[in-house]
């Protein structure tokens, strides 16, 4: 993920407008991706592992509610656009958003590869899917706020440390609890930020070509985990 944080520096070598029409069909692959991820891999793995009962549900409802309740009360709701014209960028908040962000998920893909490798590679590709996206409209937003490049470019990836932190967390916490949870909590997190978070940037507001391509690039989301289920 740390060299994921760095591409936020393309937002530097392109213009806005060019940016933003590249950003949304990569919102749109990141929405299918997520929701492909949890219904196609890590929801069928949980029920694998913990025999299809309520708790896992709750789990599932859980981690779903997790993720409205942070964008609810922390405003965390990234603008998947260079720059945010609107309201004066909320910079240190997008970075402890982030941070938080990215530490909750790699609990969630180190509980994954400890349950099965192959959903772990998974997890870890839908994530970084909607890492792409979402680094690049971060780091428009917080140079547009006023940080230098450097200074940018240093706390996204300091950010992104913090996927390692949560990995490892995961893992040695897996010695004294069974993490097995986390794979549906996941999964509930991934549908939120999926249909509730990027899904509604996409979907209005567009010509009929546009919106055809956001379809295809979601479509192809999904249909790439589809394909890595039925080869695996």
């Amino acid at each position: 993920m740390s060299i994921i944080s760095l591409v936020g520096a393309v937002t530097l070598l392109v213009k806005r407008e060019t940016l933003n029409k590249l950003l949304l069909p990569l919102v749109a692959f990141a929405a299918g991706s997520l929701i492909g991820g949890a219904v196609l891999h890590m929801i069928p793995a949980a029920v694998d592992q913990m025999d299809n009962n309520l708790s896992l549900y709750l789990w599932l409802v859980a981690g779903f509610m997790l993720f409205l309740a942070l964008e609810q009360f922390l405003h965390w709701h990234h603008s998947h656009n260079a720059t945010d014209d609107d309201t004066p960028p909320l910079t240190y908040l997008i970075i402890i958003a982030d941070a938080l962000h990215n530490f909750v998920g790699g609990m969630f893909v180190s509980a994954s590869f400890m349950v099965d490798v192959q959903l772990g590679i998974t997890a870890f590709l839908v994530a970084a899917a909607h890492e792409v996206p979402q680094e690049l409209g971060d780091f428009g937003i917080l140079v547009h706020g006023g940080w230098s490049t450097s200074k940018a470019l240093l706390f996204n990836l300091f950010c992104s440390s913090t996927f390692l932190a949560g990995g490892i967390l995961a893992y040695v916490a897996s010695d004294h609890i069974n993490v097995v949870f986390l794979v549906p909590f996941a999964a509930g997190n991934f549908l939120y930020i999926g249909a509730a978070d990027l899904i509604p940037e996409i979907k209005h507001h567009h010509s009929v070509k546009t919106n055809l391509l956001h379809y295809a690039a979601f479509s192809l989301g999904i249909g790439l985990l589809l394909l890595v289920r039925l080869v695996g």
